[in-house]
């Protein structure tokens, strides 16, 4: 099946390039094409596009506000942002987008981030939008290579450093990032442990502290199959903090 997209921007250059990449992609086809937010508008009431590709700086009404008027829609599609400038990405969020990918785009950001928007369907997209409207939702700011992407911190299981990168993995997988373990045990200080001088876990997935054959101390995560290993160091620490629990 065949995934309808309509591509929105007010440059023609930038709409031409996305209609190119679309029409290298074999299960997403272009179905119209809108050059501010009124006519994007119309064209969803007409053509009932699965996926919006939308542009955030626009004259007149920006993409930011026709993503209000989108959400407010019976059905609405899946909104994907397509943007130049990378500090949108909080507005994005709040709005529901579930793609924000960065100028000039490139093939694979715009097939990673189409498929997963693709893969979430209405009881999905309806869950996601009540949590992303509590006043405690909160979510993890990635760059990447890729461009920028959101990920819900309670998605994710742990954070892990190997010489100069971090992994996140979370429920959708592994994310490689340029922050820093230590910074993001002070941002995240109330949802993630350091459990190891290189790991860091979500506190609410934490099932078990325990010891291997080996006298290791080894932690089980929820949704995660193989035990983390935890320092001597930590150790004391995370025991403290499961009998305050």
């Amino acid at each position: 099946m065949t995934t309808r997209v309509l591509v929105v921007d007010d440059e023609p250059l930038a709409r031409q390039r996305l209609l190119r990449l679309l029409g290298n992609l074999e299960r997403y086809t272009a179905i119209g094409e809108a050059e501010n937010g009124e006519e994007a508008l119309q064209k969803i009431a007409e053509t009932h596009p699965d996926i919006v590709l939308l542009d955030i700086r626009m004259p007149e009404v920006d993409g930011l506000q026709i993503a209000e008027r989108i959400n407010q829609l019976d059905t609405p599609p899946a909104i994907v942002f397509c943007t130049a400038y990378d500090d949108y990405a909080i507005a994005a969020f709040q709005v529901n987008a579930v793609g924000y990918i960065l100028k000039p785009v490139r093939q694979e950001a715009l097939q990673n981030a189409l498929d997963k928007s693709a893969r979430l369907n209405k009881t999905q997209l309806n869950a996601l939008e009540q949590n992303k409207q509590t006043e405690d939702a909160q979510y993890l700011v990635a760059k990447t290579y890729k461009g920028t992407e959101l990920i819900e911190l309670t998605h994710i299981y742990y954070f892990m450093a190997d010489q100069k990168y971090v992994t996140v993995y979370h429920q959708d997988g592994e994310t490689i990032i340029d922050d820093t373990l230590k910074d993001l045990e002070r941002t995240y200080a109330n949802y993630f442990l350091r459990v190891h001088r290189n790991a860091l876990v979500n506190q609410n997935r934490i099932h078990a502290l325990n010891r291997n054959a080996q006298g290791h101390y080894e932690l089980k995560l929820n949704g995660v199959s193989t035990p983390l290993s935890v320092s001597r160091r930590h150790a004391q620490e995370l025991k403290q903090w499961l009998q305050q629990r």
